[in-house]
């Protein structure tokens, strides 16, 4: 299960990438960032897995903020904006969840990053 978890994350990352590289950021400076927070998957501290969550909470609140911006200049032109909303809206999400990917269990155990009133579990073999 931790695979699925990672490769969402990493979509959820890429996606905001092409995101801000539409938006006109540097093709090298974007390529630095996008390392760097990928790399961070590598990085097994429990630091590491908050830096990627909040990256990725402020990726759905700047996805979050392009919705109501291009849907309200739909409106304004008065053409639909429902579909965009709903897209838009599945896209904050999935990011959200991503980024609550790093609660689950084993993730947080990867991360030593279990909650304070969470004992370890142990792996039964």
């Amino acid at each position: 299960m931790r695979i699925a978890h990672v490769i969402a994350v990493v979509f959820s990352l890429l996606l905001l990438g092409a995101h801000f590289l539409r938006a006109g950021v540097p093709i090298p400076v974007l390529t630095i960032a996008l390392a760097i927070l990928l790399a961070m998957l590598f990085v097994r501290r429990p630091w590491a897995a908050r830096l990627l969550q909040l990256v990725l909470v402020l990726g759905a609140i700047e996805w979050a903020r392009v919705a109501i911006v291009l849907a309200s200049h739909r409106a304004e032109l008065g053409e639909p904006y429902g579909r965009l909303l709903l897209i838009l809206g599945v896209v904050v999400a999935v990011a959200l969840v991503t980024a609550m990917a790093f609660r689950h269990p084993s993730i947080a155990r990867t991360y030593g990053a279990q909650r304070r009133n969470e004992p370890a579990r142990q792996s039964g073999g």
